[in-house]
């Protein structure tokens, strides 16, 4: 009994503060993030991020180039997931898709431009003389308190983070920092990963065709399944 008891406890305390599922609801993060993909996220590797108690375990330090889940500052009830590219006092930039950092190329082996459409705001960042589409309305005014020669300085306890899939993300070029208060972990894998559409699960559904859309998930469970990617680690 008083194992058992002590199972369920580590279990609660595990999914409770260390381990969080999280699904990929969209495209920004192809080709290393599919839609369909459901993650493990690691809750406890970056520690608190207000100093408290942060000495007792071996925290990470936030990196260029990990991969975050975040509340997302513009409506934090929503979590995203992007790629870390400027840390606190980095100068950034993109010129041509390419991005640099503190004056030199960053190396990136897992962008993808899935549109061959030059966009100047997207592509040739920052832009501060005009609001681009999808643009933040308080970004645009921001963003022009925090170029300096033409280069973007991210503030302390602030994170520029994009998403992998550079034509199609939502990211900080349209919104802002990612404060170091809203970042909730890191993925560790991806625990199941289905397919959607003509070969795998149906979608999008109304309310009255979840009971279908679960039975169908239910019986066509190997079908669907990526079984490439299940229990893949994530970088």
């Amino acid at each position: 009994m008083q194992s058992l008891l002590a199972t369920v406890v580590i279990a609660v305390f595990v999914i409770t503060f260390a381990i969080q599922a999280f699904q990929i609801p969209s495209e920004s993060m192809e080709n290393t993030l599919l839609i369909g993909d459901y993650l493990l996220v690691n809750k406890l590797c970056y520690g608190t991020g207000n100093g408290s108690s942060n000495s007792v375990l071996p925290y990470q330090q936030i990196k260029r180039g990990d991969i975050i889940v975040f509340h997302y500052p513009v409506n934090p009830s929503q979590h995203f997931v992007k790629r870390v590219i400027g840390v606190p006092g980095d100068h950034v930039r993109l010129v041509n898709r390419q991005v640099w950092v503190n004056g030199l190329p960053l190396k990136e082996k897992y962008v993808l431009y899935s549109s061959p459409v030059h966009d100047v705001y997207r592509d040739d960042f920052p832009q501060v003389d005009y609001a681009a589409p999808g643009e933040e309305g308080f970004w645009f005014k921001q963003l022009k308190e925090v170029v300096q020669h033409g280069d973007l300085v991210v503030p302390p306890g602030q994170y520029f983070v994009m998403g992998d899939n550079r034509d199609e993300s939502l990211d900080s070029r349209y919104w802002g920092f990612v404060p170091r208060q809203n970042i909730v972990g890191s993925p560790l894998l991806i625990y199941w990963s289905i397919r959607s559409g003509e070969d795998g699960l149906p979608g999008p559904v109304t309310p009255g065709d979840k009971l279908m859309h679960f039975l169908y998930g239910v019986t066509h469970l190997f079908q669907i399944t990526r079984w490439d990617r299940t229990f893949r680690l994530v970088h």
